[in-house]
């Protein structure tokens, strides 16, 4: 069988900005295999994030009602000494009467930072308690500084993977040891997402009983073997 011409195209993570092409050919059978590796890793770091609120007759009264309410939250995320802290700019809408509530103007804005996760408990306990705060997940980070090594470690493994299938179906067909001809990168790094906490929940919260960041990577690999 020949095979004219193939793409080789050995992606990292990130896509360069052109594919290099060159020309191929298999004097062989082709074979295809999916290899597959995955990582667990620990958690260096928790980005979380929040909503605020805070509603008046007016705008104008929201507004300011909001300010009061960043300024006491800004200071317990610093008191939790909370890095990369970002405050999103403010919206309003107006809120209809209802049997229940009278009209009223809600002020809203979103919150977010880099938490260490030894501090989650003071996070849920001390602001997600404040007044007009409702807390969002959480999302445990590994640490940045070994992605690289980690990718490098999946990427090995992966095509191990594959090779490993291509050798064992090479020789269940009565084929020599296959040749790399195409390595397709299907999917990266994905971290795993913790569930949602709740501030008034009575026992401690834990920052190790969050699913723990989890780096994955497949790979498909064209081989030729005669």
């Amino acid at each position: 069988m020949v095979l004219w011409p193939l793409a080789l195209l050995l992606l990292p993570l990130a896509p360069p900005a052109e594919a290099q092409q060159v020309q191929l050919r298999c004097d062989g059978t082709l074979l295809e295999a999916r290899g597959m590796a995955e990582q667990k890793r620990s958690i260096a770091l928790l980005r979380v994030s929040l909503a605020l609120s805070g509603e008046a007759a007016s705008s104008d009264g929201a507004l300011g009602e909001l300010q009061r309410r960043l300024a006491d939250v800004r200071q317990a995320l610093q008191r939790l000494e909370v890095t990369e802290l970002a405050v999103s700019s403010p919206s309003t809408r107006r809120r209809e009467a209802s049997p229940k509530r009278p009209a009223a103007v809600e002020a809203s804005l979103q919150v977010s930072g880099v938490l260490a996760p030894a501090r989650l408990q003071a996070l849920i306990r001390s602001v997600g308690s404040l007044p007009g705060v409702r807390l969002n997940p959480v999302q445990p980070q590994a640490d940045e500084n070994a992605d690289a090594a980690i990718r490098a470690a999946l990427l090995r493994l992966a095509y191990r993977d594959a090779l490993l299938q291509a050798r064992q179906l090479a020789e269940a067909i009565g084929l020599g040891t296959p040749t790399p001809l195409e390595v397709q990168i299907e999917a990266g790094s994905r971290p795993m997402l913790a569930r949602g906490v709740m501030a008034d929940a009575p026992p401690p919260f834990e920052a190790d009983e969050l699913p723990s960041p989890m780096d994955r990577l497949a790979l498909q690999v064209r081989f030729c073997a005669r």
